[in-house]
């Protein structure tokens, strides 16, 4: 076994992402046997009480198709929707139904992209989760696909999965989908290799990355799960890619599917929710030394520093930080109301606090709450 492999095994805090390929037919609704595959691989791995597991599923809108006599996922949001709130209760259902034949409740927990971009959410979305895995239940995650919008039309629930990871300060983050492990090319053709281990982004860029799932009910894809791995790793939990059949395989350790290696440390949450959960509600424009003194020299945003502003927002709110051709470096959150700033701009917090008074001597964005956003 490789050390990689080992620390899979040695995982105590496991979350584990399926999607709605591996738990549904191809014409929607739920397969009673292969949601009962994968509780009996989870409820044997958690069974001695030393591992604890948090289980983000989709499927909620392909368990909704076929009891709504719809033939395949709809294109509106309303009928989305619809199926939506018909098939989160068959799928919570079905998992407590399935989890109760070894002793073990299920937790619901529906999420939003809310939920992860406001902070005291964030927050305690942690507090309910960390209760749940102490009192020995196992949390079902989801997003509220029932009032989600973008949540929808983007199939975020593998990156989800990679900030509940962070969140819930997991060991370790296992993605399921129909496809055992990235591979270097289509694997459904003749000569594609599988990518047994990534320790970094040139591990994976000759690799081609498809965006369809096969069975078509689903929204995610590779592109998605390579994201999520990628901000994962970067914030220190490792994952393991591969495909719901190779669950037991992949939590024994086996070499089965792609291990991603951590790629940095875990950081403070507000700086992971800030770079990958937060919603920007503006953005300021800086200058070439700004630029440089923000995304180099990890320095504090001043006024002086600040062309134009954008967007309407509130102090607290976290804004986006441009460069002179508008691509965004870095986010922040920012300490002054929009309607302020204008005629701050350009000049020292100096000679702010002068004409001002001691509350324009800071920062627009701190150091500690601004994070630079990496290609």
């Amino acid at each position: 076994m490789t050390v990689a492999r080992q620390q899979v095994v040695q995982a105590r805090r496991i979350v584990v992402k399926v999607g709605s390929s591996s738990l549904t037919t191809a014409s929607g609704g739920l397969d009673a046997d292969r949601v009962d595959a994968l509780v009996d691989v989870l409820a044997k791995v958690r069974s001695g009480g030393e591992k604890e597991i948090v289980l983000v599923s989709s499927g909620a809108i392909a368990a909704g198709l076929a009891p709504l006599g719809l033939a395949r996922r709809p294109k509106d949001l309303a009928r989305q929707q619809a199926a939506a709130s018909v098939g989160q209760g068959l799928l919570v259902a079905r998992y407590t139904a399935s989890f109760a034949r070894y002793g073990v409740r299920v937790g619901q927990v529906l999420l939003t992209g809310d939920d992860t971009s406001r902070r005291a959410h964030y927050r305690n979305a942690y507090r309910t989760l960390d209760q749940l895995l102490t009192m020995g239940a196992v949390p079902v995650i989801n997003e509220n696909d029932t009032v989600a919008t973008d949540e929808i039309r983007f199939g975020d629930n593998d990156r989800l999965a990679a900030l509940v990871a962070h969140l819930v300060r997991a060991d370790l983050l296992v993605l399921l989908s129909d496809v055992d492990g990235l591979y270097d090319g289509d694997p459904a053709k003749p000569g594609a290799t599988r990518v047994d281990e990534v320790r970094g982004p040139a591990d994976i860029a000759h690799v081609q990355i498809g965006s369809a799932g096969r069975a078509g009910v689903g929204t995610g894809g590779m592109v998605t799960k390579v994201e999520a791995a990628r901000i994962a790793s970067a914030a220190g939990v490792p994952v393991v890619l591969t495909s719901a059949v190779s669950v037991a395989d992949a939590l024994a350790g086996r070499t089965t599917g792609t291990y991603f290696h951590r790629t940095g440390r875990r950081s403070a949450d507000r700086l992971l929710w800030l770079a990958h959960a937060s919603t920007p509600q503006g953005a300021l424009v800086l200058d070439d030394g700004a630029v440089r003194a923000v995304v180099e020299g990890r320095k504090s945003l001043l006024p002086a520093g600040i062309a134009a502003v954008e967007g309407e927002f509130t102090a607290g709110d976290p804004v986006e930080l441009r460069d002179a051709t508008g691509r965004p470096v870095a986010r922040g959150l920012v300490n002054f109301d929009a309607r302020e700033l204008p005629r701050l701009l350009g000049r020292s917090t100096r000679d702010l606090a002068q004409e001002l008074g001691p509350a324009y001597e800071r920062e627009v964005v701190h150091r500690d709450d601004l994070v630079v956003l990496h290609p």
